[in-house]
C-alpha cells in the first residue's frame, strides 16, 4: 500500500513497492487501486485467501490492463481487498475483515470487489478496478453508491489475474462522477464495436422490476423518471429472461462449475480453509453434472438469442441493479445467502448475455444508496456510458 493512512481498511497491507506511472497521459493527476486478484509487480497476489496468498511470490509482471492505466498516466495507490477468491457478493471476508461502506458505514459494502469499492466511496482514490462474475462491481456500486460498469464479456482482457468462472468473468471499474467513468473508459475499452444511436430506445423489463418489493421500487421511481427526463419514455417489455428461476439456475451451475474448475484442484492439494458461504458454493460447484451443465449453456445460448433480438442496435434495458439497498453489517449469513440469491436474479442477465451493464447511483432509501442500471448490446459499453453522462448532468 502506498497510502500513509487506510481508515476504509480497503487496502491490503502489503510493504510499499513504488509502481511507475507515465508523467502524462489521458489519466493523469488520477489515482486508482487494483483488486487483489490482478498481479502488480513488487506485490504479491493472495485473492482474499491466506494459502493463495502464501503461494503466490512476488509477482514481476503486471496485469495488462493495469499497465494501461499506468501508462495512461494513472497513479497506483495499493492493492484492494476482495471477498474470498471472489466468490462472494457480501464484502465479509472472513480472514481479512471487511472494508468499510463510504456511502453507509453500518451496512456492507458489497462484494466481491469490497475493497475496491470502499476505496473509491471513502474517497482515497479517484477511481478503482474489480472483477465482476456475478455482481462484484455491480453490486458494491449499488451499495457504495457509485457509478459501476460490468463491460461486455471479453471487452477488457483479464490476463494476470486469477480466474473464477472464465465465461463470466469481466474487469470493470468503480468512479464517483461520470467524467471519471469516461476517461477511464476511453483508456481499457477502446472504441464501441456496437455504438449506439443518438436516439435510443428504452425499455422496462417488467419481469425484472417485479423482483422489487414496493419500498424498493417506490424509492427508485425518481430514478427512473430521470432517466426519462434524459432519454424518452420507456416501453414496458415482458422478458423470459429476465428474473426467471431458469436463468438463475442456469447461471449458478455454470459459474458453479467453473468455479470449481478453476480453484478446486488448489482447494483440495493445500487444504484451504475457507470462510462461510464461500465453502458451501465451492462445494456445491464440485458436483454439477454435465447434464445440468449442458442444459445450463442451452439456457445462455437462449438468453443470448432473446436479448440480441429484444434490443437490436438502439435498445436499452432499465433496471434495478439490486433487489434494495445493502444488508447492515449484523445481518445473518443465512439472510446474506438469501440476498445474494434474490439478487443473482437481477444480475444474471448481463452475465448469460454477454452485455455491459452500467449502475447509477441515483435513488436513496433509508439514508443508504439504490442503483438504477441500463444494460446495452454487447460492445455498446462507452455509448452507455455517454448515456450515464446525460442522465447525471
Amino acid at each position: 500500500m502506498l497510502l500513509e493512512k487506510d481508515p476504509a481498511h480497503a487496502f491490503v497491507p502489503y510493504p510499499a513497492a513504488p509502481v511507475g506511472h507515465a508523467a502524462s497521459g489521458p489519466l493523469a493527476g488520477l489515482s486508482f487501486g487494483v483488486k487483489d486478484l490482478f498481479d502488480v509487480a513488487g506485490y504479491p497476489t493472495g485473492g482474499g485467501n491466506p494459502h493463495v496468498l502464501a503461494l503466490s511470490g512476488i509477482k514481476t509482471t503486471t496485469a495488462p490492463a493495469v499497465q494501461r492505466l499506468l501508462d495512461a498516466g494513472a497513479r497506483f495507490a495499493g492493492k484492494t481487498y476482495t471477498d474470498e477468491l471472489a466468490f462472494s457478493m457480501s464484502g465479509l471476508n472472513a480472514h481479512f475483515g471487511v472494508p468499510r461502506n463510504g456511502a453507509a458505514p453500518e451496512r456492507t459494502p458489497g462484494g466481491s470487489s469490497s475493497g475496491s469499492a470502499a476505496a473509491v466511496s471513502n474517497r482515497l482514490v479517484d477511481f478503482a478496478i474489480g472483477t465482476d462474475t456475478g455482481g462484484s462491481i455491480r453490486c458494491p456500486a449499488n451499495h457504495c453508491g457509485l457509478f459501476g460498469l460490468r463491460p461486455s464479456h471479453g471487452r477488457i482482457g483479464l490476463e494476470g489475474s486469477l480466474d473464477l468462472a472464465p465465461s463470466f468473468d469481466t474487469l470493470g471499474y468503480f468512479t464517483r462522477d461520470t467524467a471519471t467513468l469516461s476517461r477511464v473508459g476511453a483508456v481499457l475499452l477502446g472504441e464501441d464495436t456496437a455504438p449506439l444511436p443518438a436516439s435510443v430506445r428504452l425499455l422496462y423489463p417488467e419481469d425484472g422490476w417485479g423482483l422489487l418489493d414496493s419500498a424498493a421500487r417506490q424509492a427508485l421511481q425518481p430514478a427512473l423518471e430521470r432517466v426519462e427526463a434524459a432519454l424518452g419514455s420507456v416501453s414496458m417489455v415482458h422478458m423470459a429472461a429476465a428474473g426467471t428461476e431458469r436463468n438463475f439456475s442456469a447461471f449458478r451451475h455454470i459459474q458453479g462449475r467453473e468455479a470449481w474448475e478453476s480453484d478446486g484442484e488448489m482447494i483440495e492439494t493445500h487444504g484451504l480453509i475457507l470462510g462461510p458461504g464461500v465453502r458451501e458454493r465451492f462445494a456445491w460447484g464440485r458436483n454439477v453434472s454435465d447434464e445440468k451443465l449442458e442444459e445450463s449453456w442451452q439456457v445462455l445460448r437462449e438468453v443470448q438469442a432473446e436479448i440480441a433480438d429484444l434490443l437490436g442496435a438502439d435498445g436499452v434495458l432499465v433496471l434495478p441493479t439490486m433487489p434494495d439497498i445493502a444488508p447492515l453489517l449484523t445481518t445473518a449469513e443465512a439472510v446474506l445467502d438469501d440476498y445474494r440469491n434474490a439478487s443473482i436474479k437481477l444480475l444474471s442477465l448481463a452475465g448469460l448475455s454477454g452485455c455491459p451493464q452500467l449502475s447509477m447511483p441515483l435513488a436513496q432509501r433509508l439514508g443508504a444508496p439504490l442503483g438504477i442500471s441500463l444494460i446495452g448490446p454487447a460492445g455498446s459499453d462507452r455509448s452507455l456510458i455517454a448515456l450515464a453522462q446525460l442522465i447525471a448532468g
